[in-house]
């Protein structure tokens, strides 16, 4: 089997069967292209030819490129995946990636914004919103939800008319895996979507022609669907005039989320079910982000820290 034709197989059983988000897929596609590039400067276009060295020069080459230590564990994780998936289709005799070892990625904790400084972001959005111009409409109320549920930007440009509950405050997501979640929401979200929806929306719709933004919640200025690649420009600008280090995308208001809720006494496993993680530990980083900040707060104020 070539390994092009793998690839297509790997990346249809991802999202057929796995139900992996299409960004999901990109993402594996893109290492697994990689892959087949580097094989066939060796001159090997057939899945025969994966074996443990080839895969260890694979990543050996990342590294001389200065790869990020998590860029080469995700690619290594692909490989692996990958190789038990060609293993199993009985495309392969044996699994030639399963001793297969990655640099551990540095664990870097997120950014969180203060609530002083999510307030006078919200306070920013807020007296743009103010004039009723409809792109800021809804700009407010994307940050508002993002902040407010702690969703992710593919859930919040995926939400549908349909999925919104203004009056129990709730709205449904679809997250990773296509689970779906129930999500709440507060009185300033509410409001602000709200006012979108009566004031903003129909006037962004106006703009498409082909109504292909019917059933979406946020519109875009072409009035259609609001994209993750517009929502993450526009939540960056706004994060540039914030301090802070990491990265400045709409994560860092769902890190920010996560974190206040902690801080204000939320229990941990609650926090999981509202981000959507399947591991408990992967929401424990935040205990992390908590402790942290306790530890700065502590060495800024205690005379004897």
């Amino acid at each position: 089997m070539k390994l092009a034709e793998a690839r297509a197989g790997y990346e249809r059983y991802l999202r057929l069967e796995r139900g992996y988000s299409a960004n999901t897929v990109r993402s594996y596609g893109a290492d697994l292209a990689d892959l087949e590039r580097f094989a066939a400067e060796r001159g090997a276009s057939d899945v025969e030819a994966l074996d443990l060295a080839l895969y260890r020069d694979w990543l050996w080459e990342a590294s001389q490129r200065e790869l990020a230590k998590s860029t080469l564990a995700r690619r290594a994780a692909t490989a692996k995946t990958f190789s038990a998936w060609l293993r199993r289709s009985g495309a392969l005799e044996t699994d030639p990636a399963v001793r297969l070892r990655a640099p551990k990625p540095d664990r870097s904790l997120p950014r969180v914004l203060s609530g002083d400084s999510m307030d006078e972001l919200l306070g920013w959005l807020k007296t743009a919103a103010a004039e009723g111009e409809p792109g800021a409409l809804r700009d407010l109320a994307v940050v508002e939800l993002l902040y407010a549920s702690a969703l992710r930007v593919s859930e919040l440009v995926g939400i549908d008319l349909d999925d919104l509950d203004l009056d129990r405050r709730t709205v449904r997501v679809v997250g990773k895996g296509s689970k779906e979640r129930i999500v709440p929401f507060g009185r300033p979200a509410q409001l602000a979507v709200t006012d979108y929806l009566g004031r903003g929306r129909s006037a962004l719709l106006a703009r498409s022609e082909s109504g292909r933004a019917a059933r979406a919640l946020f519109v875009g200025t072409r009035g259609g669907r609001l994209g993750t690649r517009a929502v993450y420009q526009f939540v960056a600008r706004l994060l540039e005039s914030i301090p802070g280090s990491g990265p400045a995308g709409p994560h860092a208001l769902r890190h920010t989320a996560a974190t206040h809720l902690l801080d204000g006494g939320a229990d941990l496993r609650a926090v999981q079910e509202m981000l959507g993680h399947a591991s408990l530990g992967t929401t424990q980083i935040y205990t992390h982000v908590t402790v942290e900040r306790l530890r700065a707060s502590y060495q800024a104020a205690h005379p004897r820290a």
